[in-house]
């Protein structure tokens, strides 16, 4: 397994993402993956590696914050993140610029692609969905569920799962109720895993440390969406 580090272009914005390629020439499914909303830190990149490691798909991490920056703080995270939270074609665009680099490498499959994300990067890989990428599966742990336009659900082609804590301030019933209520009137091919007794950012080892109420890592969790995503991506990029 091999890594390189990739500067790109988007929105004047340059982004320094990551690509992680498995041993090997020939070709093999593409993983986008979207960071945490703090930016593209040292959890999101191990799993870019372990993808191709333990997988076997080529990964790529974009960046969306930018020079491949890491907030500090919720304030800082949530005045980046706002503007994106309203505007669905601008948070498609950053992240079909990072799709863009993942197609782009040539032992990419692009026949054969799936987007996940983590906190707001979840959010980003449904709105690609939304927007119509060519996915064929989309992951979202402890993602946002929400959208301003719920109608673009008709244009998803791909498989949906989403990973929750049910102890989860920020994804609360309601927005799951909703999001529920979108992807059945699009006809989507959906599932939502609910996880007792996790919170947001279960995935990420460090999440606790931040002393934040409702955000803690959640190890059983942890292993058991990662699970869930295996298997997804075995019936849909096989």
């Amino acid at each position: 397994m091999a890594t390189e580090v990739i500067e790109y272009q988007v929105q004047d914005m340059t982004a320094v993402g990551l690509l992680a390629t498995p041993d090997g020439n020939d070709k093999r499914p593409g993983v986008l993956v979207c960071h945490e909303g703090p930016g593209l830190g040292t959890h999101v990149k191990n799993v870019t590696r372990r993808i191709a490691d333990e997988l076997g798909y080529v990964a790529f991490a974009l960046d969306y914050i930018g020079n491949g920056e890491i907030l500090s703080g919720m304030p800082d995270v949530m005045a980046r993140l706002g503007p994106l939270m309203a505007d669905p074609f601008k948070t498609r665009a950053l992240g079909q610029a990072g799709l863009d680099i993942l197609t782009a490498q040539e032992r990419v499959d692009t026949s054969r692609l799936a987007a996940i994300g983590y906190c707001f990067g979840g959010t980003m890989s449904l709105e690609l969905a939304r927007g119509g990428a060519d996915l064929k599966a989309v992951v979202g742990f402890h993602s946002g569920l929400s959208t301003t336009r719920p109608q673009d659900a008709s244009d998803v082609t791909g498989k949906i799962l989403v990973c929750i804590g049910t102890e989860d301030p920020l994804v609360p019933p309601d927005q799951r109720a909703a999001f529920e209520t979108e992807m059945r009137d699009a006809g989507v091919d959906w599932r939502m895993n609910l996880y007792g007794g996790a919170a947001h950012s279960f995935t990420n080892p460090e999440a606790s440390s931040m002393g934040v109420p409702g955000i803690a890592y959640h190890e059983a969790t942890n292993v058991r969406s990662w699970a869930a995503m295996v298997d997804l991506f075995d019936e849909s990029l096989a």
